[in-house]
C-alpha cells in the first residue's frame, strides 16, 4: 500500500497553488501529513477581460513559481499532478505556457473544464464539512480570477453544477477604470453576475440552502480582514464565517478605498488590493439570490479536490 507523497497544483488565472501532502494509512483521505503549501499570486490571466492572451510577464512570473513547487516536491519525493483553470481553457497562446511548463513539472499541466473544476472544489469541501454536506442542502461557491463555479447539493448529493465565466480578474478588468471605483461601476459588476446567475434560480428556489461555502482568495481574503489577521493563518481561516452584515460593512470599505488604501488593509495581501472588490461583490450577489445568513470560508480549495481523490487512488478506496 503506497504512501508517497503526492503533490498537487492548481494554476489559476491569479494565483498558482501547490499542496504536498503524504496519506496516512488506514485513514480517511482527508487526515494527510501536509508536508508543503504554497500560494503565489502570479497573474498568469492578466488581461483575461480582454482577447483572453497569457502576457509574457504572467507566463514569465508562473513558470518561475513552477520551479519552485517542482523543487519543494522533488524535496518529499513527491508525485506531481497539475492542472489548469479558466486562463488556460480560454487563452489563445496557452501553448506558450503549456510547453515550457511541462518541462519544469517533468508533467504536463492538464487544463480541465468547469465540470471538473467544479467536481474537485465540491470533493474539497465535502471531506472538509462533511457534516454540514450530509445534513441539507448546501451551495459551494469557488470564486477564481476568471470564472466562478457553483455546487449545489442535497444530502451529500451533487443536484446543480456550472461554471460561470466571471471572476475577480476578469469582471475588475472589465468594469474598473476608477480608483476608488464608482457606484455605477459597482453596479455594473452587480447586474452582470445576476442576469449570469438567473438559469441557477430554479435550483435555488428548489428549497432552502442551508450553508454556503466559499473557497479560494477572495473568500478566505475577505474572511482574513474580518479577522484582522496581520499573518494569514489558514487553521484560522478554514471554517471561520462571515455573516452579510461583515460582507457589506467589508464592500463599503473596499469601495470607499483607494488602491493605496487597499493595500494596507490589515488582512488582505497588497497583490490582491485591486480585484478584491470586485471579487466581493461577486460573492455577495450569489450568497443574497442563495438567501443564506453568513458565508463559511474553506482554505481548502481544488488543489485540495484532486489530492483526495488521487490519495483514495493510491490507497485502494474506491472512492471515484
Amino acid at each position: 500500500m503506497s504512501t508517497r507523497a503526492i503533490a498537487t497544483i492548481d494554476v489559476g488565472t491569479n494565483t498558482t497553488l501547490l499542496l504536498v501532502a503524504r496519506p496516512r494509512v488506514d485513514a480517511p483521505v482527508a487526515d494527510a501529513e501536509i508536508l508543503a503549501e504554497g500560494a503565489e499570486i502570479t497573474r498568469l490571466g492578466r488581461g483575461i477581460g480582454g482577447d483572453g492572451r497569457l502576457g509574457a510577464e504572467g507566463i514569465a512570473r508562473t513558470l518561475a513559481v513552477l520551479d519552485q513547487y517542482a523543487a519543494i516536491a522533488r524535496t518529499h519525493d513527491a508525485v506531481i499532478t497539475a492542472i489548469g483553470t479558466e486562463a488556460l481553457r480560454r487563452a489563445p497562446n496557452a501553448d506558450a505556457f503549456l510547453g515550457p511548463a511541462q518541462e519544469r513539472l517533468g508533467v504536463p499541466v492538464q487544463v480541465i473544464d468547469g465540470d471538473r473544476e467544479a467536481a474537485l472544489t465540491f470533493r474539497a469541501v465535502a471531506e472538509s464539512f462533511p457534516v454540514e454536506i450530509a445534513a441539507g442542502r448546501v451551495l459551494v461557491v469557488d470564486i477564481g480570477g476568471g470564472s466562478t463555479e457553483l455546487v449545489l447539493a442535497e444530502r451529500g448529493q451533487v443536484s446543480f453544477r456550472r461554471s460561470l465565466p466571471l471572476g475577480s480578474v476578469r469582471l475588475h478588468e472589465r468594469f474598473i477604470r476608477h480608483d476608488p471605483p464608482t457606484a455605477d461601476e459597482a453596479s455594473a459588476i452587480e447586474s452582470v453576475v445576476a442576469r449570469a446567475l438567473d438559469e441557477a434560480s430554479a435550483a435555488f428556489a428548489a428549497g432552502p440552502v442551508t450553508a454556503l461555502i466559499g473557497v479560494a482568495g477572495t473568500v478566505t481574503s475577505l474572511a482574513a480582514m474580518a479577522l484582522e489577521l496581520t499573518s494569514y493563518d489558514p487553521a484560522v481561516v478554514h471554517g471561520s464565517r462571515i455573516d452579510m452584515a461583515t460582507l457589506d460593512a467589508q464592500i463599503a470599505r473596499l469601495a470607499g478605498s483607494s488602491q493605496a488604501e487597499r493595500e494596507r488593509i490589515v488582512g488582505l495581501d497588497p497583490r490582491r488590493a485591486d480585484v478584491i472588490h470586485a471579487g466581493a461583490l461577486l460573492l455577495r450577489v450569489i450568497a443574497r439570490r442563495a438567501g443564506v445568513a453568513e458565508v463559511r470560508a474553506s482554505d481548502r480549495g481544488i488543489r485540495f479536490g484532486l489530492y483526495y481523490e488521487l490519495a483514495a487512488q493510491a490507497m485502494g478506496a474506491g472512492r471515484p
